[in-house]
């Protein structure tokens, strides 16, 4: 492969790379954005185009989940600051959706290349359409990548953040399809003593390392 076209991309358990840049909420520091608190980052190819609007409806529809959930949303696109003010008022206008959240202008591409947004073989000028998941301790927890022309599922972003959210508070795995209010999986044993704690328990077992319970 040609290092020219390789694509540097953070990953899970890395700590979320900063920047300076300005939104539609005004100038931001990310690190001081994200403070405290889960965020969403993530990235459309272009203001004023079909399936973007609508994802970012999406966003702006569930603001209120998020802001239960104390995450932050932030979005980003390789646009100017007037373009993205143009597009959240014509959406206001022709939809009443508002977009509250911050939108990154990443004219220059430096937030989109930090996270390896720009992917040349899908496009060399557009951000895919990538969802990063930032914990409080500025720690990425997960990542989601979309190609340019297949929108994102916001019910699988909302059980995403809501299974890590739990999994933090509980120190439990969450297994296929989980919900919330399904029964989550707790860690499997590291002593014969643990296992034959865990065979007297009241746990689900399927099997001495697969438990489960109620929370």
């Amino acid at each position: 492969m040609n290092e020219e076209n390789m694509t540097t991309m953070p990953r899970i358990g890395d700590l979320a790379p900063d920047f300076e840049a300005m939104t539609t909420t005004g100038p931001i520091k990310f690190s001081e954005y994200i403070q405290d608190s889960w965020t969403i980052l993530f990235s459309h190819p272009a203001d004023f185009t079909p399936v973007c609007t609508t994802e970012m409806s999406g966003f702006a529809l569930e603001q209120k989940f998020f802001d239960e959930k104390n995450t932050r949303l932030i979005g980003l696109s390789i646009d100017s600051i007037h373009a993205h003010i143009a597009w959240v008022n014509n959406v206001k206008k022709n939809t009443g959706v508002l977009f509250e959240f911050p939108i990154i202008a990443d004219i220059d591409m430096s937030v989109s290349k930090k996270y390896g947004m720009l992917q040349p073989g899908e496009s060399e000028t557009a951000a895919v359409r990538a969802v990063f998941f930032i914990d409080p301790n500025a720690k990425i927890r997960l990542i989601m990548y979309y190609p340019l022309n297949v929108g994102r599922n916001m019910d699988e972003i909302k059980r995403a953040l809501v299974a890590l959210q739990t999994a933090d508070k509980h120190k439990v795995a969450m297994p296929l399809d989980w919900r919330e209010g399904d029964k989550v999986i707790v860690p499997p044993p590291k002593t014969v003593a643990e296992m034959t704690e865990r065979e007297n328990s009241d746990l689900e077992m399927v099997d001495f390392y697969l438990a489960k319970k109620s929370i």
